[in-house]
């Protein structure tokens, strides 16, 4: 009998660094300073040359990176930040936090990102920020997102939570707009032991900013100039991104292996599309992502025979209980609709080997089959 086919395996990461990632921890508990410190000044300087970025800001979450990036930029009570809601909720949670407004358009089908031809209507005198997100690791159009945004003089701010080491027409996610966010939550293609987050720019103002307000407004222990937040990152997560950084582009390298196996296996599979990237970009395939019907029966028939699955993201925001009891009016978004009815996420992690997807594969044909 076969194995189970977990939907994701952190184990397997972990034993291979184990030696280098013990010691590294060591190393932090040995000196006694755990909060910010030089294991996260060195991640912040690796991580924002990755990104192409002069400063780079580490933080306790993607969460309170998308709040620092927000804050940095001037965005407060009464303002709008246009969004998707085709997210995770922390895009959004973000802007609500702060006291400003999100105002969610429209996905494009093919790859579920911001729709750019949507974004003008959405654009109004109280617009303070766009937030698109590369959901999937997939880079959204930023070309038709940023012509928008210069047309009205405002910031974009990419969230690029799932999103490392993605590449838009050569350049790298993250230097696209005025700042970047990213998170590093355990299972993101680059994630910490724990939650952490960071926020990359290339502009000086912004990142200063950033950085008195992630530590509770001071520039000086004890002096507060500013009404911040504790959004500080933990040293021992720094040197746990320290250790797996170097290994991101060949964990990267191997995501694409496998999407690449998936796309042509699954080009033969009736009622399956793969949502991916467009041809200017290069994926940093966080999760690998089909719509297909009968999602929630085909997901049972996987479950029956030991393949596991998830929905990013089942609810969209704009239909979640937290939004509809404060959103004047729900929008109008058919593709986030449509999208959200059809998604499933395949066992997908850089040591899943190549008969696995195979027997993914075969199970989801027969899945779709049975279930019609």
């Amino acid at each position: 009998m076969n194995k189970p086919i977990p939907f994701f395996d952190l184990m397997q990461q972990y034993a291979a660094l184990k030696p280098e990632m013990d010691a590294a921890v060591a190393r932090v508990l040995s000196k006694g300073h755990y909060i910010l410190g030089e294991e996260v000044e060195s991640f912040e300087k690796r991580f924002a040359a990755l990104c192409g970025a002069q400063y780079g800001i580490g933080a306790n979450s993607g969460t309170t990176a998308l709040m620092l990036g927000l804050l940095a930029m001037g965005v407060g009570p009464g303002d709008e930040v246009v969004t998707v809601a085709h997210t995770f909720i922390a895009t959004s949670e973000a802007i609500s936090l702060i006291g400003a407004t999100p105002v969610f358009v429209d996905v494009e089908g093919s790859r579920a990102c911001m729709d750019p031809t949507k974004l003008e209507a959405a654009i109004t005198p109280r617009t303070k920020a766009i937030i698109p997100v590369h959901i999937y690791g997939h880079p959204a159009d930023m070309d038709g997102i940023n012509a928008v945004a210069a047309r009205h003089g405002v910031p974009v701010l990419e969230d690029a939570c799932q999103a490392h080491g993605a590449l838009y027409k050569g350049r790298p996610v993250g230097t696209l707009g005025q700042a970047a966010c990213f998170s590093f939550y355990p299972s993101k293609n680059l994630g910490a032991y724990g939650e952490a987050g960071a926020l990359v720019t290339n502009d000086a103002q912004i990142a200063e900013m950033a950085r008195i307000l992630r530590d509770h407004g001071s520039e000086t222990k004890y002096q507060h100039s500013i009404i911040g937040l504790n959004g500080r990152m933990e040293a021992i997560q720094g040197a746990v991104l320290n250790v797996k950084l170097p290994r991101l582009a060949s964990w990267n390298t191997r995501r694409r292996q496998l999407a690449k196996r998936y796309d042509g296996l699954l080009a033969g599979v009736r009622d399956c599309r793969p949502i991916g990237a467009s041809a200017n970009v290069e994926s940093a395939y966080h999760l690998y992502v089909v719509r297909i019907p009968r999602r929630d029966a085909v997901r049972a028939a996987l479950a029956q025979v030991g393949v596991g699955s998830q929905i990013h993201y089942p609810i969209p925001v704009h239909r979640q209980p937290a939004y509809t009891k404060t959103l004047s009016v729900t929008p109008d978004l058919p593709v986030t609709d449509t999208v959200a009815a059809e998604i499933l996420s395949l066992p997908f992690y850089p040591e899943m080997d190549d008969e696995n997807v195979d027997r993914v594969v075969e199970a989801l044909d027969k899945a779709l089959k049975t279930t019609a």
